[in-house]
């Protein structure tokens, strides 16, 4: 019998429509996060106070037994605010006890970081801005072997910038500009990163404030950055990243929150992420939120 006439046209129809369902689900599969290895899960949360926990904090190894810091518009001292420097971001301590703030300001053509070294003494450290580098100071992250300081800025970015630890590397002074040496390429791009912090020597944990979720298929993730080898400071490495899991949205109030700094504590394998409520509930229910691996 010979093939009826419509035939060839209802074959042309079924394969446009495989490779339209082909191309969707490859589409879908590519908004969705990475698939990771890792599950970090929900174990708590402690109200995060608006004032003195609402950027940033750090467990501190040294002294043995200190307490956790935080930062917070409240945190800035007075000396440092007047002349300019009033936002501090997430803030990092090294295994050898030294503590780093990141500022910013307003304008001008640099940031600060300040340092209290493990006796007590504070210094500031400023980088003069490179050419293309955004003002903004978001947070810092410190290497485990202490002597290099990974830093990021705000906006969609490829980068991390790499610098020696301020006072743990003894390259650096608060009389000299502390000078970028080298930078971590990211081979997918980040948005709003508001901190990182080390798990390992090539492996980091960031919490981003990505309202868009055009990235990774979620607003406010929690990210995991693979360096393909430890920062040396002369060269750069790339950075592989995947998405894990949204950080919570929970509150009395609706609206847009924020999340904030983040810190992995390798004593107890407790992560610890800010995260800031919408309105009037600033106030009432912004958490910090802890997570263990599984």
């Amino acid at each position: 019998m010979p093939p009826r006439p419509d035939r060839p046209r209802r074959h042309a129809v079924r394969t446009t429509l495989v490779a339209l369902a082909t191309a969707a689900a490859t589409a879908l599969v590519a908004a969705q996060p990475a698939a990771a290895a890792d599950t970090w899960t929900e174990v708590g949360s402690d109200r995060a106070d608006p004032l003195t926990e609402s950027q940033g904090l750090t467990s501190v190894e040294v002294p043995a037994n200190s307490a956790n810091r935080y930062t917070g518009i409240g945190t800035i001292p007075l000396s440092v605010s007047t002349r300019g420097w009033n936002h501090v971001g997430d803030p990092d301590a090294s295994y050898g006890g030294y503590y780093v703030e990141p500022y910013q300001s307003d304008s001008g053509t640099a940031k600060m970081y300040r340092v209290q070294a493990p006796g007590g003494a504070w210094s500031e450290y400023v980088h003069t801005l490179g050419s293309g580098e955004a003002l903004n100071n978001s947070w810092v992250a410190i290497t485990p072997d202490s002597r290099w300081m990974l830093s990021g800025e705000w906006g969609t970015m490829t980068r991390f910038q790499v610098f020696p630890t301020p006072g743990a590397n003894a390259s650096t002074s608060p009389s000299a500009n502390l000078p970028q040496v080298s930078t971590v390429r990211l081979d997918h791009a980040v948005r709003d990163v508001q901190g990182c912090d080390f798990t390992g020597p090539t492996t980091l944990l960031c919490s981003s404030d990505d309202p868009a979720g055009t990235l990774f298929g979620i607003t406010k993730p929690l990210l995991k950055v693979e360096l393909s080898a430890e920062p040396n400071g002369t060269s750069d490495v790339t950075g592989h990243v995947t998405a894990l899991r949204q950080l919570p949205l929970r509150s009395s109030c609706s609206g847009t929150f924020e999340t904030e700094g983040v810190d992995y504590d390798r004593r107890t394998g407790t992560l610890r992420v800010i995260v800031v409520s919408p309105g009037f509930c600033v106030l009432t229910d912004s958490k910090t939120y802890r997570f263990t691996q599984s």
